[in-house]
């Protein structure tokens, strides 16, 4: 059944001084600009936020100043497991949720090794649920340290439960998707959120609670913007054109990334420095000409949008 309300979940990054300590400063002004944008809700301790470049304590500290930042506007979501045992990353979930967040988000590559069987995935989650005192979980499909997928089958089973109340999809597959969708309908209370932006439209249209894509780490306001109009039928011209740009600079906003978003905001009037902890290639002068035709193209489709 298609949600009505859709939402932008945006997978967050984490500003870092010259030096390489996290700013919270600039944290603050970030967070601030997703809320300004409309974000739904808000996904702290991602990839994006270069979390497996983070000590323990930092990921909490950086969780529990975006919980305060956004003082209960939007749900916060945020990673909790990080491999180990089960009872091991059953108390860091636990220390995560503690931080104030609406949910505590699991990646699935981290619950099993790449030749490990569904099985073992699926006891381990449901240990996971055993451990973790009722408390609300969600599923990154992470690239890293390798992507694994859940099927429409394992998705089902894990809603049912009702502990799942959040899915952020990297399998890139409308069919899937889909799937995924009609058998996760066992709860209400469950979103799956799409980060491919490719089939974005198709995918709202298909029933997804919204998007969590690292496009919102450019133009925020755009992907909400898609959310609210996706299904307008006076607005299906922009809408065409909202989902042809995103298709057309899929590439160019992967390269080098998050530099090249923090690069990104900078343009934008946001003071961030481009410094990474991960290291994720050299920002060449043609990698900086491609973002800075993407920057004009934005700011032409933003006037014949009306955003």
């Amino acid at each position: 059944m298609e949600q009505s309300k859709k939402g932008f979940i945006p997978v967050m990054l984490t500003p870092f001084k010259d030096n390489g300590a996290v700013d919270y400063v600039a944290l603050t002004r970030l967070t601030e600009m997703y809320l300004h944008a409309g974000a739904a809700g808000v996904f702290a301790n991602c990839l994006s936020s270069e979390m497996f470049e983070l000590s323990g304590e930092e990921r909490l500290a950086i969780i529990k100043h975006v919980v305060e930042t956004v003082d209960g506007a939007v749900p916060v979501v945020a990673t909790g497991t990080f491999g180990g045992p089960i009872e091991k990353q059953a108390d860091f979930i636990k220390r995560v949720y503690d931080t104030g967040t609406s949910a505590v988000i699991a990646i699935t590559s981290l619950l099993a090794d790449a030749d490990e069987p569904d099985t073992a995935l699926n006891d381990r989650v449901f240990e996971l649920f055993d451990q973790t005192e009722n408390i609300p979980l969600g599923f990154y499909e992470c690239p890293v340290p390798y992507k694994r997928l859940l099927s429409p089958q394992q998705l089902h089973h894990f809603a049912a439960t009702g502990r799942i109340i959040y899915h952020k999809d990297t399998c890139l597959n409308l069919n899937v998707v889909k799937q995924k969708l009609e058998l996760s309908k066992i709860n209400p209370s469950f979103g799956l959120y799409d980060a491919y932006m490719v089939h974005a439209v198709e995918s709202l249209k298909a029933g997804s609670a919204g998007l969590s894509c690292i496009q919102g780490n450019f133009f925020p306001e755009l992907i909400v913007w898609l959310c609210d109009h996706y299904a307008d039928a006076s607005r299906q011209h922009e809408v065409t054109m909202v989902q042809e740009f995103l298709t057309e600079n899929m590439d160019v906003m992967h390269n080098v990334y998050p530099v090249i978003a923090k690069y990104y905001l900078t343009k934008r009037g946001l003071k961030i420095t481009t410094t990474t902890r991960r290291d994720v290639g050299y920002f060449s002068p043609a990698i900086r000409n491609k973002i800075e035709d993407l920057h004009s193209s934005y700011t032409t489709l933003q006037s014949e949008i009306g955003i």
